[in-house]
């Protein structure tokens, strides 16, 4: 199978990039795609968005890489994103409430969160998350950052949450941890 190239990517680009750009122009273009991926938020209908993360590479028997590209393509398709946005999820959570980062609701989501300790656990309490972020934070979410994050939760869970966390209550990343790729 040959891999799909979208518009608007260099070859230097990194997957995560393609296919978050690619998946909001394709959900512009295709609005019964877009349902699709929607629907695929529930692990009933995930199947919905196997065709399309097929395109683009995505082993469906596994669940450590599938998780990942369906869970950011149906917020992409849910938000109906016209492009990535610059938000982390962490400050995108605490936006979602009037008091923001002081909010008990906010600090009780992220703690749900940070108590992940597998892959298809956090899909589970994120998914709501990111409809919630969708509905009241006015933002848009960095979908690539979030990409990467979620790719890299299998290898560093504890580093992934610790920018989550950072993200959260405001706190600038450390100098070295700036220039990293996630």
């Amino acid at each position: 199978m040959e891999a799909v190239k979208t518009e608007g990517t260099s070859p230097g680009e990194g997957r995560e990039v393609r296919f978050v750009n690619a998946i909001i122009e394709r959900c512009g273009q295709d609005k019964g795609l877009a349902a699709r991926l929607r629907r695929a938020d529930n692990p009933a209908t995930e199947y919905q968005s196997w065709e399309l993360l097929a395109t683009y590479g995505v082993d469906l028997e596994n669940e450590r890489e599938r998780l990942p590209f369906v869970t950011v393509a149906a917020a992409i398709a849910k938000a109906k994103a016209e492009q990535n946005g610059k938000v982390s999820l962490g400050k995108a959570l605490a936006a979602c409430y009037e008091d923001g980062r002081e909010s008990s609701q906010a600090k009780a989501r992220l703690r749900r969160l940070l108590a992940c300790t597998e892959l298809s656990e956090l899909v589970r309490h994120l998914r709501p998350v990111l409809t919630l972020i969708n509905s009241k934070s006015g933002q848009s979410l960095d979908y690539q950052r979030l990409l990467k994050q979620l790719r890299s939760f299998n290898f560093d869970p504890q580093r992934i949450k610790a920018q989550w966390a950072q993200e959260f209550y405001n706190q600038p990343m450390p100098e070295q941890a700036k220039g990293e790729h996630v």
